[in-house]
């Protein structure tokens, strides 16, 4: 269940103050500073004394008669530079025995300091006034806190409930109206929230909006810092809020503790976000889902270089997602890379247009398997891609690639890259897998095996097909003797009732095995 936050009552302008009801009958007159009535008023404020200004902290509007400025100039244009100093947001003179007529001197004053200066021109009980303003603003405050509470409360719950990430976003965005973005320090997305074209908008202009980062937010974007413990790591953007500013800010700080709070929860075990933000849009183009050309803003604002670009999609089994990156720094490539399923980590190299995308990819495949040491990490790639629209078939040619060699690496040798022209039948068998005549065909000519359940002998069977039918090589690796390896291909002849002597036998057999891998998975 979703929880409304509601807003915060505007915050009162000087503006607004003129125009309530009780104002409105002392027939107010801006004498000076007309441009300045949008300021918040902060408090109200009756003083007479000419050093007005160090009763005040900033905001007040201040109510005055003059009858203590009456006749002396000097006093008078003290009184307006007092304010102005404190940061008043505006002055209030009562015309009557004192100044019967707005005085020139404090009108001149305010108008130099850009002080909004107002007077009434009919008598007026400043009581009504001040009590109509402090009334609004206490309820005001009092529904600051109330939002506060009601913002912490509801994403406080949803971390208590092991909410991702997004889903804090999302509850964000939604009471917010706007787009929601999270950042690193480089000004990197890591995540969104929010409708989508709205989402895309922001994105699409991100390098422009990443260069105002540090800019004003009263035109709706709105930002909160992430860190703590001294050390910053990255902040949250409401782009574009609608709303009364204070809410925005409100929204912003409180959403910035609850994603701290979140990351602190998540421990070191959990995916970083930016692993995360790399696994969705990675998936997302795998996947084809989403068109890879609205993809395209979400690729430029992660950091991934997208103009005049040649793009050379991976697929690595069995390695590291952590040393992946690491590989890709120290060889200084730009690149995704995120986590897939079944021990598979998808890549994406971005390089510019004169670089050799084979000797790079080569490059960076030799590099990975010296500094992980495993002999299983296979990587599989796809012809390289100029244009963004062939990326996600790039991406899964090369999945198709390294699903086709996952259960053969141990047994085959393999380039350091392998490509699509290097898994022959294996790879058209990946693709028919799911076929019933497949499937059927699979079981019919394995059956003798199957029925056994005898795994030793259809390894056997696997190792001897995969080396070329190769006696010495079947028996080095499985380490036994020539003659005990004779008598387990005599059972396995014996059990499917074939000569693995004769080619087209043995092909067929070979073919099944294959089936009854890749449907094995």
């Amino acid at each position: 269940m979703t929880t409304t936050f509601g807003t915060l009552e505007p915050a009162l302008s000087v503006r607004q103050v003129l125009t309530l009801e009780r104002v409105l009958a002392g027939e107010p007159e801006v004498v000076a500073g007309a441009a300045q009535l949008d300021r918040p008023v902060r408090w109200v404020h009756v003083a007479e004394a000419p050093d007005v200004g160090v009763m005040l902290s900033g905001g007040e509007m201040v109510l005055t008669t003059g009858v203590l400025l009456a006749g002396d100039e000097e006093k008078q244009t003290e009184y307006i530079r007092s304010l102005h100093r404190a940061e008043a947001a505006a002055v209030v003179l009562g015309l009557g025995r004192a100044f019967p007529s707005p005085p020139d001197v404090m009108r001149r004053a305010a108008e130099r300091c850009g002080l909004p200066m107002i007077v009434l021109h009919r008598p007026f009980p400043f009581a009504e006034l001040t009590e109509e303003v402090q009334a609004r603003l206490v309820r005001r405050k009092f529904a600051a806190v109330s939002l506060s509470e009601s913002v912490r409360t509801a994403l406080t719950g949803l971390i208590t409930a092991g909410a991702p990430l997004q889903r804090l976003l999302d509850e964000i965005a939604q009471h917010s109206a706007c787009p929601v973005v999270v950042t690193n320090l480089a000004h990197r997305v890591l995540a969104t929230a929010g409708e989508r074209p709205a989402v895309d908008d922001v994105l699409r202009d991100w390098e422009r909006i990443a260069r105002q980062a540090g800019g004003s937010e009263g035109d709706g974007w709105i930002r909160a810092e992430l860190g703590g413990r001294g050390e910053r790591w990255g902040q949250i953007m409401l782009c574009g809020h609608r709303g009364d500013t204070a809410t925005g800010r409100l929204l912003a700080d409180r959403a910035a503790e609850a994603l701290v709070l979140h990351r602190m929860l998540g421990g070191a075990s959990a995916h970083t976000w930016e692993e995360q933000s790399a696994q969705s849009l990675l998936t997302d183009l795998v996947s084809g889902v989403v068109p890879a050309r609205q993809l395209l803003p979400r690729a430029r604002a992660a950091g991934l270089p997208v103009n005049r670009r040649t793009f050379v999609p991976l697929v690595v089994r069995h390695g590291d997602p952590a040393q992946l990156d690491r590989v890709l720094r120290m060889l200084g490539l730009s690149g995704l890379v995120a986590e897939l399923a079944d021990e598979a980590t998808a890549v994406l190299l971005s390089l510019a247009r004169d670089q050799d995308a084979g000797v790079l990819t080569a490059h960076f495949a030799t590099r990975l398997r010296t500094e992980s040491g495993s002999t299983k990490t296979v990587v599989a790639a796809a012809d390289p891609r100029t244009a963004w629209d062939d990326v996600p078939a790039g991406l899964r040619e090369a999945q198709h690639v390294a699903d086709a060699v996952a259960d053969s690496s141990a047994a085959l040798d393999l380039p350091a890259v392998v490509r699509l022209k290097d898994v022959h039948l294996r790879g058209l068998i990946r693709l028919l897998r799911d076929d019933p005549y497949v499937q059927s065909f699979a079981e019919r000519e394995l059956d003798g095996l199957l029925c056994a359940a005898d795994e030793d002998l259809l390894s056997v069977l696997r190792t001897y097909l995969a080396t070329g039918r190769n006696k010495s090589r079947t028996a080095q690796l499985h380490h036994v003797s020539r003659p005990a390896l004779y008598r387990r291909l005599e059972a396995i002849q014996g059990r499917l009732g074939v000569d693995l002597d004769d080619f087209e036998q043995a092909a067929s057999v070979h073919i099944a095995l294959l089936a009854h891998d890749a449907q094995q998975g």
